[in-house]
């Protein structure tokens, strides 16, 4: 079982409404595909760097640092200290460590966490800041606990309709906390002519990809195939206006970033996506990479539907309104190869173990269409 340490903070009183961050409605819900590779790629932070840093908090003198499971955005590490353990968040994505798109985060944080949420808020510094500059990298402090990831299915339906309530409730509170939310008249959906140039140009990377290998041969086979679907399927495009309603979202809602003890939810880790979504849409991407086959990709849907109850209760949302979304994030899903582009666009091969469960996916989504919606609505 993977762990990931997190001790949630309760702050006093909240600070001022978080501003609001300027949002693609469209981008996509990958790591930007046009940034160069960061995240483990990037240099490790010296332990000189991070006793330097702790200077400035009231933790006492660094004893050990240690990195721990990482994301593809960002280096974390766990620091000890005279003073206790910790957790050290090191932002290296551009599109996630600008100082106005981490403040916003850590505000939402800090007010969700006042609201009684399983949400872990920064530290402040002496000087009261939550983000720290050094040697040209920004870094955020955490306490740590134990806890660890769960896959869906080790959790019982209870705790399947638990989890979707919470996702409903943190939807809700970002009301209160963000920046009120203009509803846009249209949210743009992919089309399929410009998906099948995609194609086509990753076909021929992955022929020419050297070594050659059985990745590659599965990209290829995958990527024929999504050609046939999409020429079966072009016809069911999601019209841009046809969409739910919009609001602030997590952005990155799934199993590595929930820590459990016990059989709770302790925290809710990386708000780096914190953004503008049509909300339920968030709530099916959840539950595709929750509740899915690690191998087959193919989604436990009694558990979603217990889940997605739990979600449409606490959210206030109904069933035409995740009927918009899971038609949305199905034809998202049908036209996107974020991790194919990373692998041959980007020579970065970080994502290359999620394609394959992810390929298989769409193909069982477009056969199993009405099962997966009647999950979701019923």
């Amino acid at each position: 079982m993977t762990e990931r340490q997190m001790l949630v903070a309760r702050p006093g009183a909240p600070p001022p409404p978080v501003d609001p961050v300027p949002v693609d409605p469209a981008a996509p819900d990958g790591p930007d595909t046009d940034t160069p590779p960061v995240g483990t790629l990037s240099p490790p932070v010296p332990a000189a760097t991070v006793a330097r840093l702790l200077r400035d908090y009231r933790t006492g003198p660094l004893l050990a640092v240690e990195p721990v499971a990482e994301g593809l955005l960002n280096r974390g590490y766990r620091v000890s200290t005279a003073g206790g353990r910790y957790f050290l968040k090191c932002y290296v994505e551009p599109a996630t460590a600008a100082p106005a798109t981490i403040a916003a985060q850590h505000r939402a944080t800090a007010q969700l966490a006042a609201l009684g949420l399983p949400v872990p808020p920064p530290l402040p510094d002496r000087a009261g800041r939550t983000v720290t500059q050094r040697d040209g990298r920004r870094f955020a402090l955490y306490p740590w606990v134990t806890g660890s990831h769960r896959t869906g299915a080790e959790l019982d339906l209870t705790q399947c309709t638990e989890l979707g309530a919470l996702l409903g409730r943190l939807h809700g509170a970002l009301a209160q906390v963000c920046a009120p939310v203009v509803q846009p008249l249209a949210v743009p959906t992919a089309d399929p002519a410009d998906t099948a140039a995609l194609i086509g140009e990753l076909r021929r990377l992955a022929a020419r990809h050297h070594p050659y290998g059985a990745f590659d041969r599965l990209a290829e086979r995958r990527l024929a195939e999504r050609l046939d679907l999409l020429a079966a399927h072009r016809h069911r495009r999601p019209a841009d206006t046809a969409v739910g309603r919009s609001g602030w979202v997590h952005g990155d809602f799934h199993r590595l970033n929930l820590l459990y003890q016990g059989r709770r939810v302790a925290a809710v880790l990386d708000w780096d996506r914190l953004r503008v979504r049509p909300r339920a849409e968030e709530a099916v991407r959840a539950a595709t990479l929750v509740f899915h086959h690690p191998v087959g990709g193919e989604l436990d849907l009694a558990r979603v539907r217990r889940y997605a109850r739990g979600y449409r209760q606490a959210a206030g949302a109904g069933p035409a309104e995740l009927r918009l979304a899971v038609h949305r994030v199905w034809w998202e899903r049908l036209n996107d190869f974020w991790m194919l582009r990373w692998r041959y666009q980007r020579a970065d091969p970080r994502a290359d173990p999620l394609f394959p469960a992810a390929a298989a996916q769409t193909v069982w989504w477009c056969q199993e269409y009405e099962q997966v919606l009647d999950a979701f609505v019923n």
